[in-house]
């Protein structure tokens, strides 16, 4: 078990058999924190334990029995601290400084202004052709995506994504696309527009009614392109992102199949030079990486983890979760997880198994060892 407390590790590889010695035994240990800004960040992740799908009952380890936060100086009778000599004279440097900062600032501030206000006739002469030479996406107003939605009518409704639901446009005007509507505030609304792909998502194609049986190279080139999709989004892009929910139903494919990483309801961005972002969990059950499900524990990983879900999806033919199964399979991952003693080529489809080389089932096997799947 390893205890972090403001992000720094203070306990590591912590045993507690070892450490008590026998059953209901307590264990106390601690630890002096510097709080800043009114927050307190204390995070404990028990290694060896946990599952990947919906947990049964059981032992999954060690409880805390509590945690207690204590302050170590005097507060006086009405909670704050009483003022030394040193703080009288600070605060008679911040009383004075503070005027004259603001006076300062408001003088810059209305310069900007009429400076801004001087140039906005030049400005909007340009912004016009410089908008029709930026690269940027197209925008429509509310009443027209109203009208190529026919006043978003059930009829046009195709499906229900993380963000809202999904309709379809009858757009000759607004392009060939899909609008997907946010539920971001109750006082906005936040709509992506997305072209339509011809063969939907990929598990409709591979596991839906369409069953387009892709063959060897297809799938091959749709999990190198998914790869790439992801590592722009994580090392590539302007911005750092990760999608928190990576699955086939969110994997769009073209006439030509190539395949669309989609659906950015839940995508969250972060910043590289930090080790992780502690937030709440959100995603699909069985493509959740065990650190983020249990913990909150978000990395770029949690991408890598869901795309070697759906790699063994598209090698096995077959969904993550399927209910028609016997019950030691109906999930796929618990499932080869569990039959360590059969060759990975075991779980390769059938109609795949007639034309993959050995070769390449070994090196996906790698790949999803890689993944932690």
């Amino acid at each position: 078990m390893d205890r972090f407390i403001q992000g720094t590790i203070v306990l590591k590889d912590f045993d507690i058999s070892k450490e008590a010695r026998g059953v209901d035994r307590a264990i106390t240990k601690n630890f002096i924190a510097f709080v800043t800004e009114n927050h307190l960040e204390i995070h404990q992740f028990c290694t060896g334990k946990g599952t990947c799908c919906i947990p049964e009952l059981g032992d999954y380890g060690p409880s805390i029995s509590a945690i207690s936060v204590v302050s170590n100086f005097t507060p006086t009778v009405i909670g704050i601290p009483p003022h030394t000599a040193e703080e009288k004279r600070t605060g008679l440097i911040v009383g004075v400084t503070v005027p004259v900062g603001v006076v300062t600032f408001s003088l810059i501030f209305i310069f900007v202004v009429f400076y801004l206000r001087r140039r906005k006739d030049d400005d909007d002469d340009d912004e016009e052709e410089l908008l029709g030479i930026a690269l940027r996406p197209n925008t429509f107003g509310y009443a027209e995506l109203r009208a190529a939605t026919d006043d978003f009518s059930p009829s046009n409704k195709i499906g229900e994504g993380g963000s809202g639901p999904v309709y379809k446009c009858n757009i000759a005007t607004l392009l060939n696309c899909t609008v997907a509507a946010s539920k971001e505030t109750d006082t906005s609304l936040f709509m992506s527009i997305l072209r339509t792909k011809a063969n939907k998502s990929l598990d409709q194609a591979h596991f839906g009614n369409k069953n387009l049986h892709l063959d060897w190279p297809t799938c091959f080139s749709i999990c190198l392109a998914t790869a790439r999709g992801l590592v722009y989004l994580h090392k590539e892009s302007r911005l750092r992102i990760v999608h928190r929910d990576v699955k086939a139903s969110n994997i769009l494919l073209d006439s030509k199949l190539c395949p669309k990483v989609s659906e950015f309801g839940l995508a969250k961005q972060y910043d590289d030079q930090k080790t992780h972002i502690s937030t709440r969990v959100a995603g699909t059950i069985g493509y959740l990486a065990p650190e983020y499900a249990m913990c909150g524990h978000l990395t770029e990983k949690a991408d890598v983890f869901g795309f070697g879900v759906v790699a063994l999806e598209i090698l096995s033919g077959r969904p993550n979760y399927d209910n028609s199964q016997d019950n030691d399979k109906i999930y796929l991952l618990e499932w080869v997880k569990k039959e360590t003693l059969l060759p990975f080529s075991f779980f390769i489809d059938t109609f795949l198994r007639q034309e993959i080389h050995l070769y390449n089932v070994s090196r996906h096997g790698l790949c999803m060892k890689a993944t932690r799947v």
